[in-house]
């Protein structure tokens, strides 16, 4: 269970939730394929007989594979620690492993979702999202996978949850 189901009121129910996008992943894809590139011409390089210059492209190869890891490793607990969801009565969000950070906004608070997404976001369907509070905070969620699909699916939630009262 994660911390948006424990921390429900009594009452109160998931109506939607949002991961992370995959494209969190594509700078530990980028390392990786450096990595192999890099120890696959070191491997034809002391083929050759130039050991000393293929020595020093191994270790940039291992360097690159080093960081592939290390940003696998970042994108895997952020998506894993990011928790965003609109239930019956409010919109949560987590962020964070270790150090936790939470944004929780009753359903009368939230002002408006503002989606921003680049060039590469609109193709690979996703965008930072960002929610405007009532007293002027604004939280921006950064790679949420469809941003505009679940700003629409929120927003016919909250006018739900107010047009009950």
């Amino acid at each position: 269970m994660g911390y948006v189901e424990n921390n429900l009121m009594q009452g109160e129910r998931i109506c939607l939730s949002a991961r992370v996008h995959w494209i969190i992943f594509s700078k530990a894809a980028i390392f990786f394929t450096a990595a192999l590139l890099l120890l696959l011409f070191s491997l034809k390089i002391s083929l050759g007989g130039d050991t000393e210059f293929a020595s020093s492209v191994r270790y940039a190869g291992l360097f690159a594979l080093l960081a592939s890891l290390w940003s696998l490793g970042g994108g895997l607990i952020n998506r894993l620690s990011t928790e965003l969801a609109v239930t019956s009565k409010r919109v949560i969000v987590k962020f964070g492993f270790i150090r936790r950070s939470t944004i929780e906004l009753n359903h009368s608070k939230v002002e408006s979702f503002h989606v921003h997404q680049g060039l590469f976001g609109r193709i690979f369907g996703y965008g930072t999202l960002h929610i405007n509070g009532t007293g002027g905070g604004m939280t921006p969620i950064q790679n949420i996978a469809d941003p505009l699909g679940f700003r629409r699916k929120a927003m016919e939630a909250i006018d739900a949850s107010q047009s009950n009262y």
